[in-house]
């Protein structure tokens, strides 16, 4: 079995998965510290021009004496050296210690399309939305999976350690060492802390008005999310959400109901599009054929603002920095999208924004928001909620 593990330079590579799989250079008396016991190197080469770096290790794993049944082959590998040096063989297994240019990541990839076991990377995202981020945390292709951990997780460290740790990072990268998340400075559309919007779920007043927003969708996500509206202090809870592609009206309708059939809905624009599906049915009318309490008008505020969206983002960051909106802390897919909101080149980018389009959507249409009272209903006509 052959497998290669990289960085991004020779030196990176030596001293990164080298150290870690065959142990601590310079001394070679140390191989086999590492993740591979020393007994299971068989042999080692070194690599010309890195001092201590290896080019290869003989793994033995039992049984056979060829490297197909009871030996494997590790090859270390750099990415400075450009995408040519990638091809070659085919790979059982590919570890990529530090994110690598997609050229790169795909040659590699490419290495074990044919029975390959793995391919693996590591690394904190300091590059941003890139092209490779955003393959695994936006578009997910089947068979991706994605682990993230954060200082939090790292147990062996004390509370106020990991407080220190955090706060000796510039504070444009704290969230992507401390949590994994990208580094998306200037360009995140709400630059605030997941901490100073995050809440523990509480037990909502029954004279808290609710109100519903929906983004639909079919390749992209249908999405909703739930709001309660405490008056008084003019603080806003998200509690709830729901999103779901490829799924019919009926089953959506049937999600957004279950939360509560009285609950208003505040929609887009285009769902009032009579060309909106194909059989000629707005989207808004089949919602309310489900019993779905749509509101008679579109989402949009009272003044010139419209149904702008940059008027909705300004608003709900407004409530965000002043802590009048929180969110459930248990909503993780809400603070997936939160995450990865970003703009470029100054415009907001449309890709895994579903929930926080729905957001907007309810945010801006607060004000039909209801209280439940089963022996007053709302007033209900073919239009909806009015």
């Amino acid at each position: 079995m052959m497998f290669w593990a990289a960085g991004v330079t020779n030196e990176s590579t030596r001293d990164n998965p080298q150290r870690v799989l065959v142990g601590p250079p310079p001394q070679e008396d140390l191989y086999g510290t590492g993740m591979i016991p020393k007994d299971a190197i068989l042999n080692y080469t070194k690599a010309l021009g890195t001092p201590d770096l290896l080019d290869s290790v003989v793994v033995t794993h039992g049984g056979g004496g060829d490297i197909q049944s009871g030996e494997s082959l590790l090859w270390f590998k750099s990415y400075e050296k450009g995408r040519e040096k990638w091809q070659g063989p085919t790979l059982d297994g590919l570890w990529f210690d530090e994110e690598p240019p997609l050229d790169i990541y795909s040659e590699g990839r490419t290495r074990t399309q044919t029975g390959g076991i793995f391919t693996m990377m590591t690394f904190t995202p300091l590059l941003g939305m890139s092209d490779v981020v955003r393959r695994f945390l936006m578009e997910k292709p089947d068979g991706t999976h994605v682990t993230s951990m954060g200082i939090e997780d790292a147990e062996h460290y004390s509370k106020e350690s990991r407080e220190k740790i955090v706060a000796g990072y510039p504070e444009h990268e704290r969230e992507a060492r401390a949590k994994g998340i990208p580094v998306l400075g200037s360009g995140r559309v709400f630059p605030v802390t997941e901490e100073s919007i995050t809440c523990e779920p509480i037990t909502l007043p029954k004279h808290w008005p609710r109100i519903c927003g929906i983004d639909f969708g079919w390749d992209h996500p249908t999405a909703a999310v739930w709001l309660a509206w405490d008056k008084d202090a003019d603080k806003v809870y998200l509690y709830d959400c729901y999103r779901a592609s490829k799924q019919s009206v009926i089953i959506h309708a049937a999600a957004v109901k279950g939360r509560g059939e009285w609950i208003p809905v505040a929609w887009p624009h285009d769902a009032d599009n009579e060309t909106a599906q194909a059989n000629g049915e707005a989207l808004r009318k089949q919602y309310l054929d489900q019993g779905v309490k749509m509101l008679a008008e579109r989402a949009q505020y009272e003044d010139t603002r419209g149904n702008s969206v940059e008027a909705g983002i300004q608003d709900l960051l407004a409530y965000m920095q002043t802590g009048r909106l929180k969110v459930f802390k248990h909503l993780a897919d809400w603070f997936e999208e939160f995450r990865l909101y970003h703009r470029k080149d100054g415009r907001v980018v449309k890709e895994r924004e579903d929930l926080m389009a729905a957001t907007r959507y309810g945010h801006m249409m607060k004000r039909f928001a209801s209280i439940h009272q089963k022996d007053k209903p709302l007033k209900y006509d073919d239009r909806g909620i009015v």
